[in-house]
């Protein structure tokens, strides 16, 4: 399986110990992600520190033990596909259109929480608990 992980998923795996950051250190999936991503994290470290209750040093050591699981695209990569995500994904949030573009460009799947995935319907979205499900079964 492969899988493009939205923002907010690698972010909710920071802020807490949760099935999100167990999901993305063990599951048995290529994992990628837009270099937005790592910027978003960069521009909200201090927000992070505080809500997650961090000193630098653990949430670095995290955040590298995270990232290391996950493949950073190059912006070439999904600009190749950034027209067909555009016709599918700008009328309904443009800001997810490279995440559509990255899942073009690499034949992966989406795992995103954000509902505005769901409402195109070429790239199929895995929400976490689906994933759970399949990964994690009980």
């Amino acid at each position: 399986m492969k899988l493009v992980v939205d923002t907010n998923v690698v972010i909710s795996s920071l802020l807490k110990d949760s099935l999100t950051r167990r999901l993305i250190t063990h599951i048995d999936a290529d994992l990628y992600t837009l270099r937005f991503t790592q910027e978003e994290i960069d521009t909200h470290k201090q927000e992070l520190l505080e809500k997650g209750g961090f000193s630098e040093v653990a949430l670095n050591i995290l955040l590298e033990n995270i990232l290391n699981k996950l493949v950073i695209l190059g912006d070439e990569v999904v600009k190749s596909k950034m027209k067909e995500a555009r016709e599918l994904m700008d009328t309904i949030d443009w800001k997810d259109t490279p995440f559509i573009a990255a899942a073009l460009a690499t034949d992966a799947d989406i795992w995103s929480d954000d509902k505005h995935f769901e409402k195109q319907r070429k790239i199929k979205v895995w929400k976490t608990r689906d994933l759970a499900k399949l990964f994690c079964p009980s």
